[in-house]
């Protein structure tokens, strides 16, 4: 999820300069990124000419003060304009300065249309007062003035808001806004339920932490959550201007940082020396028990106020909350019926809508200024008619990218109605295809040694990046210890569109495994490079994932009770791999990848089970031939929704 340093992306496009590098860096900028360039410049100058700033301590409920920046338009009051907040954990300076933000708002043609702007530090972070805790717990009712959370928080800032004489003089109207963990408090804020809260945005907002940024399908992503914790996770004892430092791991090479580590157990005991909490909690919580089904918001956004219109934003390649942007979306559409509800996906990593053009992530291409198109055309008028309006924004229910054409698709639904289920099937000799397996080798197999794990990519680094779910795949292919199946070079378009059913039937000599499947976009040979991009990049015979996702295979049966295989017992393993739209072009191949170790993006699994994975000694792990089956009887598949 949310290093502090990520937390440009929430000030809007103009809060950061897309690709401002020197011209031998790629990707090369194009026309487009110096032209945001020059509107960053603009924008400051202009929020020095036309906004005021205010500082304040808004007195909660149970009398805790949450520190509170304010920018109003200068004439503000002579017109009454509508509120944009923004809570969030990373901070809201400059403090107690003259000094402005930069970047106002979540673009700079929102900056333009004239709101008055709102930040927050939340409860127990920087300026504010309180205890912070981690995707803190909601709950249905609140009793009394102790009782408080994200919710009570929103309500009695919007309260301030509209009633304190400190508070600039607005039109009654208030719309909220956050990217990550902001987009987590947008959703909460929802729970709120007050009236004046007419509009609200979460954008690639965390739904429940057992699922978003550090847990997939019960498995752990380590160098996500390890890096984030390691600044974000220390304590603060008090109000403060500043952040904690980021941790450094006196080497670039985070494969060998992670292994050389050993243990999970050992995080704590040589890095972290008791002083992260949540790290901790996590360890004691490796199943999906009481401590995780408390911060599942989804059960909560239900009998949301009518009058609140929402725009869940994501990104279908986004590491750390696409797993959160579509079910908080899903969520509030299944338990709110009549609300104005919508969803937008685009081909961006975390944030990238308000971070750069969205042309390329990687070395994948998507064409000019996907974000650009969003922040125009969708993001400012949804936010213009509700809360400057007053009337309903005219806007499709899902608005959604399309890789491989790129293009923007309308739909009355998501997952679209029109989408047919096929299933594909895993043949013998590295084949995939829609026909059922016939006669021939019953499975493959391979060797899975923890202490030789497959890696996440090509890339020297210490963290997760936020380009490896583009990332070539050919690297992995050639590996003895993944499984490669391909179809036929298509000859007409294929469009996956919604969610991906695994149904992977497996055998080890182990009692435990992680399975990881990866749905690959294979270029033809001859595809010609892209003059953006390193002359060292080539394009042809290029494998980009499209789609890919880990499973415990304890959790197979249920995540509150894990339990281990029968070694060499054919044992059906489900899953879900998250949501895409994607064309395979004819001349392209649909390649998919099966793998157990994912390293380190993923923590290593034992393979020996062991009833709690975060405290294994080195002396768990051990080496296991796994085999996936795909006889007739036995086929491991993968059930698609297609769209005609």
């Amino acid at each position: 999820m949310k290093k502090p340093l990520l937390l440009l992306s929430l000030l809007g496009v103009a809060g950061l300069a897309a690709h401002a590098q020197s011209p031998l860096t790629y990707p090369l900028p194009s026309e487009a990124d110096k032209a945001q360039q020059a509107t960053l410049a603009a924008d400051t100058l202009y929020i020095q000419q036309h906004y005021k700033k205010s500082e304040h301590q808004l007195a909660m409920r149970d009398g805790v003060k949450l520190y509170t920046i304010v920018y109003a338009p200068t004439d503000a009051g002579q017109v009454r304009y509508p509120v944009m907040l923004n809570r969030t954990p990373y901070a809201i300076g400059p403090y107690k300065s003259t000094s402005l933000k930069k970047a106002l708002g979540p673009s700079s043609t929102m900056l333009h249309e004239g709101y008055i702007f709102v930040y927050q530090d939340v409860r127990g972070r920087y300026m504010s007062e309180g205890q912070f805790v981690d995707v803190r717990p909601e709950k249905e009712v609140h009793q009394g003035k102790a009782d408080v959370g994200e919710s009570t928080d929103t309500f009695d800032t919007i309260e301030w808001l509209l009633k304190s004489k400190e508070a600039p003089k607005n039109n009654g109207r208030v719309g909220q806004w956050g990217i990550s963990y902001p987009g987590y408090y947008t959703a909460t804020g929802l729970l709120a339920r007050h009236p004046a809260l007419k509009a609200a945005s979460p954008q690639a907002p965390i739904a429940d932490w057992f699922w978003d940024d550090f847990h997939h399908n019960g498995a752990f992503f380590l160098p996500h959550a390890f890096n984030f914790l390691a600044s974000f996770g220390l304590p603060r004892p008090q109000p403060t201007p500043t952040g904690n430092p980021s941790f450094r791991h006196g080497t670039p090479d985070g494969y060998d940082f992670f292994l050389k580590m050993g243990p999970l157990k050992n995080a704590d005991a040589h890095y972290y020396k008791g002083q992260v909490a949540f790290w901790n909690e996590m360890m004691q919580h490796p199943n999906y028990d009481d401590y995780w089904q408390a911060r599942d918001l989804r059960p909560h956004l239900k009998n949301l106020q009518k009058g609140t219109a929402v725009l869940t934003v994501g990104g279908f390649n986004d590491a750390e909350d696409l797993f959160g942007a579509l079910n908080i979306y899903k969520s509030i559409e299944n338990q709110n019926p009549g609300l104005a509800n919508r969803l937008v996906m685009g081909p961006w990593v975390h944030g990238g809508w308000a971070r750069g053009l969205g042309e390329l992530v990687g070395n994948a291409a998507y064409g000019p200024s996907p974000s650009l198109y969003y922040q125009k055309e969708i993001e400012a008028p949804f936010f213009k008619a509700y809360l400057k309006d007053g009337q309903p924004a005219s806007l499709p229910e899902a608005t959604m990218f399309e890789g491989g054409t790129n293009q923007w698709r309308t739909f009355d639904a998501w997952p679209p109605k029109a989408a047919q289920e096929k299933t594909l099937y895993f043949q013998p000799n590295g084949k995939i295809g829609f026909e059922k397996p016939a006669a021939g080798p019953e499975f493959d197999q391979f060797l899975s040694d923890p202490a030789h794990p497959v890696p996440f990519s090509e890339a020297t680094t210490v963290g997760m990046t936020r380009e490896y779910m583009t990332d070539d795949q050919r690297f992995a292919s050639r590996r003895p210890d993944v499984l490669t199946y391909q179809t036929d070079v298509l000859t007409a378009p294929l469009t996956l569109a919604g969610p991906i059913q695994a149904l992977l039937q497996v055998a080890t000599t182990g009692s435990d495994a992680d399975w990881v499947v990866k749905i690959i976009d294979v270029y033809p040979d001859n595809t010609p490079d892209n003059p953006r991009l390193n002359p060292a990049v080539h394009l042809g015979g290029y494998q980009q994932m499209v789609r890919s996702e880990v499973m415990r295979g304890r959790f197979r049966n249920s995540f509150s009770k894990p339990e281990p295989f029968v070694p060499g017992q054919v044992t059906a393993v489900p899953f879900t791999l998250q949501d895409l739209l994607h064309t395979f072009q004819p001349g392209h191949r649909l390649m998919v990848q099966v793998q157990s170790t994912w390293f380190p993006l993923v923590d290593r699994n034992p393979q020996k089970y062991v009833d709690n994975i975060y405290t294994a000694d080195e002396a768990d792990f051990q080496a296991a031939t796994h085999r996936l089956y795909h006889s007739p009887q036995q086929a491991s598949q993968l059930m698609l929704k297609v769209l005609p």
